[in-house]
């Protein structure tokens, strides 16, 4: 026997389907991907802590699509999926792990493109230990590139731009982690010998070789998501903001050649990245401008 809803219950459903944005639609698709992979992929006790994890978000969903939220309420409501970030990304190393990588198909491409492996003698050709240093920095400004514009433009109380802001940097996000997961890559990281010790031999350096041995996931080179999700985030916070965007514009294209230089990524993973970012910032930059519904 059919139970109805009382209608205050269907109207608060319906308005809380309603209320849910493309980012909100975005991550719950992701998130439906991810939880079939790690079904399949990782074994008990981790498939449960990553499914209950994925439960705590559609309760985080769940209170921020609350009516009434407050202003701090609402500024959270749209910042909240940079706050994901390490946790998307951590859950990476648990899907890929024990899965093979295709760094020889990517270095072939990288052959063909570059006639060399750009990342193992980008470094040799051009030995500096000044632009180790100042490109080493530059990978460690992918966080700020990432994040700092969101938090601009909530400051400034342009919620409307923190919105189109994340959509955009976590739609390239998704699209990289799905490549990672579907065709995961090593990277010249792992696939070559590192540089000598001279070279790493800088503060800045020090700072990412200790990031990426206590937070690097496996099989997440290709494309570089770095790359990708740097150029979409100055390409986007350069349409609320100008200003914002010509200062992102320096650490963006060193970050770009310091992911390859530094040997993190293959020469052909920084063009995938370019292609990534450039390419959801575009679409998105016309979808948004004409809907204006986001």
């Amino acid at each position: 026997m059919a139970v109805a809803l009382p209608r205050s219950s269907m109207t608060s459903v319906r308005e809380r389907a309603t209320s849910l944005r493309a980012v909100d639609l975005l991550l719950l698709a992701y998130l439906g991907v991810v939880s079939i992979a790690a079904l399949f992929r990782v074994t008990a006790p981790v498939r449960w802590w990553l499914l209950t994890a994925h439960g705590l978000f559609l309760i985080l969903l769940f209170l921020l699509t609350r009516p009434g939220l407050g202003p701090v309420g609402r500024t959270i409501r749209e910042i909240y999926p940079l706050f994901l970030l390490p946790g998307l990304y951590g859950e990476l190393d648990f899907l890929n792990a024990g899965l093979p990588a295709y760094d020889q198909v990517v270095q072939r491409w990288e052959l063909f493109l570059f006639g060399t492996q750009i990342s193992q003698e980008g470094w040799r050709s051009a030995p500096s230990w000044f632009w180790s240093t100042v490109l080493h920095a530059a990978y460690l400004s992918y966080y700020l590139i990432v994040s700092a514009p969101a938090l601009y433009f909530a400051w400034r109380g342009d919620l409307a731009g923190v919105r189109r802001f994340v959509l955009v940097v976590m739609t390239t996000f998704v699209i990289c982690y799905l490549a990672f997961i579907f065709f995961p890559v090593a990277g010249p990281y792992y696939a070559f010998s590192p540089p000598p010790a001279w070279f790493t031999d800088n503060l800045p350096a020090r700072l990412v070789y200790e990031a990426l041995a206590s937070g690097s996931s496996y099989g997440a080179a290709f494309p570089s998501s770095h790359v990708a999700a740097a150029l979409a985030a100055t390409l986007t916070a350069a349409r609320v903001s100008r200003r914002m965007g010509l200062l992102l514009l320096i650490p963006t294209v060193l970050l770009t050649v310091g992911v390859v230089y530094c040997q993190m990524h293959y020469g052909i993973d920084a063009v995938a990245g370019l292609a990534v970012g450039g390419v959801v910032s575009w679409a998105w930059g016309r979808g948004l401008g004409v809907s204006g519904k986001w």
